[in-house]
């Protein structure tokens, strides 16, 4: 079925910054998708590589929204979900190469169950190949988020999963229930922001899967880098800002003792790293911006639809075990420079 681009059921929002090496696979990979009824918006956040000129010469059928400036991972994802008319709204990074159905199997786990407001993907790298990125995103008791499989085989899993939330890399929202619950937001800049959205979707009452038939392959850390100093510094900062805007006041006192304690680890392991200042920059910021957290706090917790008790079920109590394959994970991809991502 060709593609209406009048009343499309789905916009697929592909954020790009100085990412054109990315984009011949990543927007190849759309136009070979089964499902047809979908129109592309490509954010360039004043990419200084050519990539809008590219995308405009390669890809004609595409939309291309050039901004004149970086204005980080959420804003652009925001830009490019304005004025759209789509039942759904999908995101996927430049970095990524979905297969043929994955649009196709995202917007029909949307359509089978009305409760589901996220559908997340099943991510992998590129590489090493065969290794989980994401099947969704989980949320840790003490306030943080992770990656549920990051570092693991892929499995024969099939159909879908509950999860806390999807990563930003590649899943697909319900329109109605973004502009809801107001987008990303764009104080985060980048990092977490989808960790934020999810949290603040499943307040709204809505619930995430992961659909593993929904493939993505990821390179993972294009923008930013694994470890660089704005990775942990958007990172421990908006980590904060996530705890403290959406976590229900039982739920924020009851992960206050753990929290603190989460905290603690990270600045000895960032400290180890090299990291230390970037670390202690993200925490002052973290305070600087408290006012206006807590005022975005009110108007959450005031529109919550969610029982907190069920909220906590979903959460991994765990930290230290999560953090120890990650670790793991980390340190098997440094033995080997050419899987360094």
């Amino acid at each position: 079925m060709p593609v209406d681009a009048n009343q499309p059921i789905a916009r697929v929002v592909v954020l790009n910054w100085n990412g054109r090496r990315w984009l011949e696979r990543c927007l190849s990979a759309l136009k070979a998708q089964t499902f047809r009824e979908f129109e592309v918006v490509v954010v360039d956040n004043a990419s200084s590589d050519g990539s809008a000129d590219f995308v405009r010469e390669r890809f004609p059928e595409y939309s291309v929204l050039q901004l004149s400036a970086n204005v980080g991972f959420a804003a652009g994802n925001n830009a490019g979900a304005r004025n759209a008319t789509a039942t759904y709204l999908a995101f996927l990074n430049n970095d990524t190469e979905v297969d043929p159905a994955w649009l196709a199997t995202l917007v029909d786990v949307a359509e089978r169950d009305p409760s589901v407001g996220l559908v997340a993907s099943h991510i992998v790298f590129m590489d090493p190949p065969g290794i989980v990125d994401s099947a969704g995103d989980g949320y840790l008791r003490c306030g943080g988020g992770f990656k549920h499989g990051y570092g693991q085989p892929v499995s024969g899993k099939h159909g879908v999963e509950e999860v806390f939330g999807a990563c930003g890399a590649g899943f697909l929202i319900h329109r109605s229930l973004f502009e809801l619950i107001g987008g990303f937001d764009e104080d985060f800049f980048v990092v977490y922001e989808d960790v934020d959205l999810s949290y603040r979707a499943r307040l709204a009452g809505a619930r995430s899967v992961c659909a593993f038939a929904a493939v993505v392959r990821h390179a993972g850390s294009a923008s930013l880098g694994r470890v660089s100093t704005a990775a942990v510094y958007y990172g421990q900062r908006n980590l904060e800002w996530t705890w403290i805007k959406n976590s229900p006041p039982g739920l924020l006192l009851r992960s206050f003792p753990s929290h603190m304690l989460y905290d603690l680890a990270g600045l000895i392991a960032y400290a180890r790293a090299g990291h230390l200042g970037a670390w202690i920059r993200a925490k002052g910021a973290a305070l600087a911006g408290l006012p206006s957290m807590l005022r975005k706090r009110r108007k959450i917790q005031g529109a919550t639809a969610l029982d907190p008790k069920s909220l906590w079920a979903l959460m991994e109590p765990d930290w230290i075990g999560v953090k120890r394959r990650e670790k793991a994970f980390a340190f098997r991809r440094d033995l080997d420079p050419a899987k360094s991502g």
